[in-house]
């Protein structure tokens, strides 16, 4: 029998991935996993640990330590490590930038691609991150490549912030943006692209609502599902 469908939607920070994954994987009546959010849990036990992004041995130490796991909450799913919630310490510019950092590692890369791969085992699970479609799931039945002016994504980043009592400025969203951009594109390990067969989606002037519905239809097309 075969299993559900594997969605996959990469693509820069700020282009709306987390609102429209997990939309659309309710919409399917699939899992949503936010696989940044694993990188940003390791992150923030790195920087707890003083660990340095850079510091293999440090790196490979702390996640032969490290259980992650997803587990339902109120407002959706949570990120704990080691039973620990830490999903309200994961979107701060320190982590998200320490997040870019660690996630070149080889070494992180190869104990993420297995946690990634075992949440994928029985298919029916919409994956959003920035090598889903390239590395970790190249076989996935429908692949997304979500993306949007730096501009807006920037804006879209600081409103979150500022909504979450960040004293933060555009200015510096933005140049944090580019930088990550930059680091996340250029990497050796998993740089951040489009896979070759990645539908293109462009959410610089459209809702959320409007992506989700251009996703479906996709989905529906290619798999063969009804929808909710």
């Amino acid at each position: 029998m075969k299993k559900k469908p594997i969605v996959t939607i990469d693509g820069p920070s700020g282009a709306g991935k987390t609102t429209v994954s997990r939309e659309l994987a309710r919409r399917l009546g699939f899992s949503y996993v936010d696989t940044g959010a694993l990188y940003r849990g390791l992150a923030v036990m790195a920087k707890r640990a003083g660990v340095a992004p850079d510091d293999d041995d440090g790196l490979s130490g702390l996640c032969q330590g490290l259980t992650l796991r997803f587990v339902p909450g109120p407002d959706g799913s949570r990120l704990t490590a080691n039973s620990e919630d830490l999903t309200d310490l994961l979107r701060t510019p320190e982590i998200s930038m320490m997040a870019s950092a660690v996630s070149a590692r080889p070494v992180v890369r190869r104990w993420l691609l297995s946690v990634q791969r075992d949440l994928g085992r029985e298919g029916g699970a919409v994956f959003e991150g920035r090598d889903m479609g390239t590395v970790i799931f190249p076989e996935a039945d429908v692949k997304f490549f979500l993306s949007a002016d730096i501009e807006v994504r920037a804006g879209r980043r600081h409103l979150e912030l500022m909504q979450k009592g960040a004293d933060v400025s555009l200015a510096s969203v933005l140049a944090d943006m580019k930088k990550r951009d930059q680091n996340d594109s250029t990497r050796a390990e998993a740089p951040l692209a489009q896979a070759p067969d990645a539908i293109f989606v462009d959410s610089t002037r459209l809702s959320a609502d409007e992506v989700v519905s251009e996703m479906l239809e996709r989905v529906r097309k290619r798999c063969g599902l009804s929808l909710r």
